[in-house]
């Protein structure tokens, strides 16, 4: 019963719209009506500013903090459960039940989730995502190699094999959820990372 209600509460955490939270606090346009559409912080980025931005990339990072630290504290050290805890919080922000079962990318929220479950991991793949998004301007390029190399490095860096499947798991939904930035950046028409918006604020 105990597994069940923190599974629960991870996808009610991870459901909540952060972007869409910090553009109606900050008096911006929904997100969801700009831009790509997407609730993310690139998304927010481009439509509504850095400060927008940087709050809403934290609060989906802290999304799949918040529930792994919290289900850490009351499982059995080791426990499979955490990663149906982080997998929930994943699915809460790609589906969430508040924007009738819409949402975003995952990438933050798969992040924070990892931040928790192996911090080795966590820190190579955000390296590996700062390097491509350099290379390529594109952040959804950086957030598919990075998913897509996560698993090689939990067996590289714990030698955990159910880390590893977790991490193939998340990067299968991660690719699934970029499937339109994939088809964009193979035409060509995927928008570039850019710091500069008429909005900043």
């Amino acid at each position: 019963m105990l597994n069940t209600v923190i599974i629960i509460l991870s996808y009610l955490t991870g459901s909540i719209p952060s972007g869409v939270i910090v553009a109606r606090i900050m008096g911006g346009t929904d997100p969801r009506a700009e831009g790509s559409g997407n609730i993310g912080a690139t998304n927010v980025l481009r439509t509504l500013g850095t400060k927008a931005a940087a709050a809403t990339l934290s609060g989906d990072i802290l999304k799949g903090i918040l529930p792994v630290l919290f289900a850490n504290f009351l499982l059995p050290t080791g426990s499979a459960t955490l990663y149906l805890v982080a997998g929930a919080a994943i699915i809460g922000h790609d589906f969430s039940i508040f924007l009738r079962f819409s949402g975003g990318k995952g990438v933050a929220t798969t992040l924070g989730s990892l931040l928790v479950l192996s911090p080795s991991v966590a820190g190579l793949s955000i390296a590996v995502w700062i390097c491509t998004v350099i290379i390529t301007r594109y952040s959804s390029a950086g957030a598919l190699v990075s998913a897509l190399l996560s698993p090689v490095f939990a067996l590289v860096l714990t030698g955990n094999p159910a880390l590893a499947v977790f991490c193939a798991i998340a990067a299968a939904l991660l690719i699934f959820k970029h499937r339109d930035n994939i088809d964009r950046m193979a035409k060509g028409d995927e928008k570039r990372v850019s710091f500069k918006t008429s909005s900043e604020t």
